[in-house]
Parts: structure tokens; sequence; C-alpha cells
């Protein structure tokens, strides 16, 4: 009686467990020897195999995709924000040298869609795989009267691990480092709020409708997924090529670059040293939007930032070059007090 109740409320407990059945086929991919325990325990259990390390760190951290959940909205795709959403985290912990171990997803909605919810969780899983990241768990939360019709929320933790001697902490950063960007598939996670305003509103565009300046679809333009830098990590660090990492995220490089910097360095930025992708020229010219305000809210074509000793710069590109990888020298590091100058 009181099932049936909660049912006519908005909250359907037998359909959420009917979804739910089918988690530990979605999830057999993401395995790893660690885990331990089974998918709907009232925890997820992993093991560390603390022999493979001496000292040991946990590098954990927390995000959401932000707006470009209303996107995935409009255009009815869910399975890339799943993605975007565990590569955006894998990158936060892997420019701290750390491996990513276990990932756990929450979903909020009112009520929930099946076919949505076996598309998140598969976009959380493939993402998982490619990283070597074991979904270990999570929470689904019908929450009727909460969200609009059809919307949901979606925010993801992970937990990684890296020796103490081998976390990248930005110390061994000093004047005179060159500072190298990584390219970005597009936006990212990060601006979407400005980007859907400026395509949606001021140039009335619609998801499917063919832009000529990005010689592409404008939803197809802002849902590219976010990438993950970390095969490409995991090489510069084995070679100890780095000695600091930024993920170019919301704010741009004019926010997260600093955040690695010791207190008695800037970085000085080329302005026009690596290609800009098209997406952002348009809509810089969409909004007449400052350069300013451009390089605080968007990547700009810069997804990750590593920043070399100068001697160790050949090796670093000669790497690069062999991943593919593209890449530019975009600045160096000055004396100063932790900002950003650009020239």
């Amino acid at each position: 009686m009181r099932q049936k109740a909660y049912a006519a409320a908005g909250v359907d407990i037998d359909l959420g467990n009917r979804v739910k059945a089918t988690l530990p086929q979605l999830l057999a991919s993401t395995h790893r020897r660690e885990v331990l325990g089974k998918v709907g325990g009232f925890g997820g259990l992993f093991a560390l195999d603390t022999k493979k390390f001496r000292q040991p760190v946990l590098v954990s951290s927390a995000d959401g995709v932000g707006t470009k959940l209303k996107l995935a909205f409009a255009m009815d795709r869910h399975d890339t924000v799943g993605q975007d959403l565990v590569n955006h985290c894998v990158n936060d912990i892997a420019v701290m040298g750390a491996e990513p171990l276990f990932f756990l997803d929450y979903i909020g909605t009112g009520r929930l869609q099946p076919r949505v919810f076996r598309e998140l969780i598969g976009g959380f899983a493939q993402a998982c795989a490619h990283n070597n990241c074991a979904l270990i768990g999570g929470e689904t939360a019908q929450m009727p009267g909460f969200y609009r019709e059809g919307e949901y929320d979606v925010s993801g933790t992970i937990v990684g691990v890296v020796e103490k001697s081998r976390l990248l902490d930005g110390k061994r950063i000093r004047s005179g480092d060159a500072v190298i960007g990584l390219a970005s598939s597009g936006l990212h996670t990060n601006g979407y709020s400005l980007a859907r305003k400026l395509f949606f509103e001021v140039a009335r565009y619609t998801p499917d409708q063919y832009v000529n300046e990005l010689r592409e679809k404008a939803g197809v333009a802002l849902m590219k997924t976010h990438r993950s830098y970390l095969n490409i990590i995991r090489k510069l660090t084995a070679a100890d090529l780095v000695v600091g990492m930024a993920h170019v995220t919301g704010g741009g490089i004019t926010e997260n670059l600093p955040r690695i910097l010791p207190k008695n360095v800037s970085a000085a930025v080329e302005l026009g040293s690596w290609t800009v992708l098209p997406i952002f020229d348009h809509l810089r010219m969409l909004g007449n939007v400052e350069q300013e305000e451009m390089l605080r809210t968007f990547n700009m074509g810069i997804g990750l930032i590593c920043v070399v000793q100068p001697e160790k710069y050949k090796r670093m590109k000669s790497l690069l070059d062999r991943a593919s990888e593209p890449h530019a020298v975009i600045g160096k590091v000055t004396k100063g007090d932790r900002r950003v100058l650009y020239n």
C-alpha cells in the first residue's frame, strides 16, 4: 500500500529497481581486480594495492557538467555527458600525477526514464573503461516536483592514487620554465551558459542548424566530448618531463594556471601562439565579447597546460610529436605574484 502511494506521488520504486538490475552488465567493462563486493551494497569496496607504493597519497575530486546538460536535453542525447563528467574528473586528478582508481556517480531527476538512465550509465562506463577506472557505485534519486519534466542533474566523484614523491603540485616550477598548451576538443564542460545564450538567443540557431563558420551543426559543435588527457599525461610523467600541469576548466587559462604556480612566479602567455578553435572565434563575434572575458570563460582551444624545464622541452616535443598530440609553446614562467600576464 505504501509503495503504491509513493508511486502515486511520482516515485516508482519498482521501475528504479528494474532499471538498476541492468547495472552489473553495464559496469563489467570497468572492473579492476581491486574491486570487492558487488553493485548495490551500501558502499563500494576497493582494496588498494599498497605494495605498489612506499607512501601512497589518495587524490580525490568531485564535479558536474554544468549547463551543458541543457543542450543534452534539447538534443535528447545523453551518452556523451556521462563521458564528459568522467573525463573531467580524471583530468583533475591526473594533472597531480594520480592514477584514477574508482568513480562514483550521482543522478537526480524527477522521474526515472529507463532509456536516459541507460545512456548516462553507458557513458560513465565507456569513459571509465577507457581510463581504466572502476565504476563502483552511485546514487539515483527520484525527486518529483524538484526538476522540470525530462531534466536531471549529474555529478561524479573520483579517487586516485600517487606516490608521494611523484606528486605534481607545482612546487618545482621556476622562472624560465616553458609553458606548453595541449589542444582541447571544444568547450569541454565550461562556458555553456554564455555559449547557449549566444547560439540560441542571439544568433537564433537551432541545434540541428548547420553553421557555415563551423562547418558543422550548432548542436554537434557544442556537444563535443570533453577530452581525457590521461594517456599523454602518463607518458609525460613516466619520463619525468613536467614540473606542473593545469587542467583548463571554468575560469580558462586566466584562473586555472595560477593554481599550480608558486607564490614567487607568474606566467607570461603569448596570445596568438596557439590555434584558437573556430567555435571560440564565432562566439566572440556573435556576442562582441571582450578578449579578457573570453579568456576567463572558455579554454580557447587549450585544454591542458604543462610546465617543463627548458632543458627538457626538446624531449617533451619529441614525445608529443610521436603521440600525434597537438601542442604549442604558449609562454614561459617569469618572476611575479601567481598571475597570468597576456602579451
